[in-house]
C-alpha cells in the first residue's frame, strides 16, 4: 500500500467492485445526492436515511422510478454503521447533524461524503479532521466548485499571475430569501421522530420555523447564509488568496430588512485579514437584483487585473478584465460539477487518495464562516490565533467556537 493510502485507511474498495452508498438526510441536498450517486455505475446506494417517514416514502418513491430500485428505507442512521456492507455515507442533514454523523460513521470505519458547512462550529470541524485522520477515512466536503475545471482554470490564472500580484478577494451572496414571518411552537407533525431531529443539539419544542430548511436561519440547528450559501463563495475566495488562517476579523451582521423568526443575519460585511492579503464577505438576501451580474459571486483582485467567478446568465463561470477593466478572457460554465464532486469521492473512495475537498481543506473555509458569525453575534473584532484555533482575550467570542449539546447518543466526541 502507498504511504497516501496508508495514511488514508487500512480498507480499498476494489476498482472492480461496487461501492455501496448511504445518503443520510434525503430532503432537498439529500435528495440530488442521492441521484448523483446512483447515476455512477460503480456505485449502489444500499439506503435511505431520515427522521422524516413522509419525506423518506416520497423521495424513495421518486428515486425507484427514475432508477428502477428501491433502497432500504430506515429512520436510524445507527442501522447504516452497523452494516458491514456499507462503503461510504453521505450526509445531508441540517447543519448541527454533520460532524456527529460523520464522527460516528470514521468510527465505524465508513468514508464520508459531508455537506457544507463541514460543522456546525469551529471545535467540530477541528474534530473532524482528528477523526478522519485517526480512523484512516476518506472525507470530502461539499464544496463541489472544487472538482469544477472551468473554476479550477480560474483559480489556477490567480495562482499563476494572469492579473499580476493577487492582493484581495471578495465573496458576495445577494439574492432575496423568504420572509418566514412568526410562528408558534406546535407538535411535529405525524411520522417525524422530532428527537432524534433535534439530536445533541440543546432542546427547544417543535417549530415550523425551525423546520425544514428553516432551520437554517436558526443558531441552535444552522449557521445562517454565511454557512450555506457563502460557504461555497468564501471557499473559493480562499482558494484563489491561497491562505489558511486570518489572523483578524472585522465586521457586522445583523437583521435589516427581516421582521420574522429568523435569528441569523440579513446583511453582514466581514473582512478577514492575513499577513499580506485580504479577504471580503458581502452578504444581503433582501435583494432583488445582482451584484456584478450574479447572486453568488467571487471577485479576485490582482495588481493587473481581475477575475470574477459566478454563473452569469450568458453561460460565464469566470471572466478576467485587464487593468483598464476590460473583459480579455471567459470561461464557459462546465455541466455536473456536483456530479464530478461525488465521482471525485467515489474514486477516492477506492484509491485511498485525498479527495479535492478532503476535511482539512473544508474545515479550513468552513471556519470563516464560522468566523464571520462570531463577529455578527458578538458585534465586535477580535483576533485569531491559529496554532490553537481560539480568539484570544474575548471570553463571549471564544465559546462561540463550540456549542453546549444536550446528552444524547449523538454527541460529538472522538472516541
Amino acid at each position: 500500500m502507498s504511504g497516501v493510502a496508508a495514511a488514508l485507511g487500512k480498507k480499498a474498495v476494489a476498482a472492480s467492485d461496487q461501492v455501496n452508498v448511504a445518503i443520510i438526510g434525503v430532503r432537498g441536498r439529500g435528495r440530488s445526492l442521492a441521484n448523483e450517486f446512483a447515476a455512477l455505475p460503480e456505485v449502489n446506494v444500499a439506503y435511505l436515511v431520515d427522521v422524516d417517514e413522509n419525506v423518506l416514502r416520497q423521495v424513495a418513491d421518486g428515486f425507484e422510478k427514475r432508477h428502477s430500485k428501491r433502497p432500504r428505507l430506515v429512520g436510524d442512521m445507527r442501522r447504516v454503521f452497523e452494516d458491514k456492507g456499507v462503503d461510504a455515507v453521505a450526509i445531508a442533514t441540517p447543519d448541527h447533524w454533520h460532524v456527529p454523523a460523520a464522527l460516528l460513521a470514521c468510527q465505524a470505519g465508513k468514508d464520508v461524503y459531508v455537506e457544507k458547512p463541514l460543522g456546525h462550529n469551529v471545535r467540530e470541524g477541528r474534530m473532524l479532521v482528528e477523526a478522519a485522520r485517526k480512523y484512516g477515512r476518506v472525507v470530502q466536503h461539499g464544496t463541489q466548485a472544487r472538482s469544477s475545471e472551468v473554476v479550477r482554470q480560474a483559480i489556477e490564472m490567480a495562482h499563476t499571475g494572469k492579473i499580476g500580484r493577487v492582493l484581495m478577494a471578495k465573496a458576495w451572496n445577494v439574492q432575496l430569501r423568504r420572509h418566514l414571518g412568526h410562528k408558534p411552537d406546535s407538535q411535529p407533525p405525524p411520522g417525524v421522530d422530532y428527537d432524534t431531529w433535534v439530536g445533541p443539539a440543546e432542546w427547544l419544542p417543535f417549530n415550523e420555523n425551525r423546520f425544514h430548511y428553516n432551520w437554517h436561519w436558526h443558531w441552535n440547528f444552522g449557521t445562517g447564509d454565511a454557512g450555506n450559501d457563502g460557504a461555497h463563495q468564501i471557499d473559493q475566495a480562499r482558494w484563489a488568496l491561497g491562505v489558511d488562517y486570518p489572523r483578524e476579523v472585522y465586521g457586522m451582521g445583523r437583521k435589516l430588512f427581516f421582521d420574522d423568526d429568523q435569528q441569523t443575519p440579513d446583511t453582514m460585511v466581514v473582512a478577514f485579514n492575513y499577513p499580506d492579503k485580504v479577504l471580503m464577505w458581502e452578504m444581503r438576501i433582501w435583494n432583488p437584483y445582482k451584484m456584478e451580474g450574479v447572486d453568488n459571486g467571487v471577485a479576485i483582485y490582482g495588481t493587473d487585473g481581475m477575475i470574477q467567478i459566478g454563473r452569469w446568465e450568458d453561460g460565464s463561470a469566470f471572466k478576467v478584465f485587464d487593468r483598464s477593466g476590460k473583459v480579455v478572457e471567459s470561461g464557459r460554465r462546465d455541466g455536473g460539477t456536483a456530479e464530478s464532486h461525488v465521482a471525485n469521492f467515489v474514486r477516492c473512495v477506492k484509491t485511498r487518495q485525498k479527495p479535492n475537498a478532503d476535511v482539512e481543506t473544508g474545515h479550513l473555509s468552513a471556519l470563516h464562516s464560522h468566523l464571520a458569525n462570531i463577529a455578527a453575534r458578538t458585534g465586535r473584532s477580535f483576533t485569531f490565533d491559529a496554532s490553537s484555533e481560539s480568539i484570544p482575550g474575548d471570553p463571549e467570542a471564544n465559546a462561540l467556537l463550540g456549542r453546549k449539546y444536550r446528552n444524547h447518543w449523538g454527541t460529538p466526541r472522538v472516541a
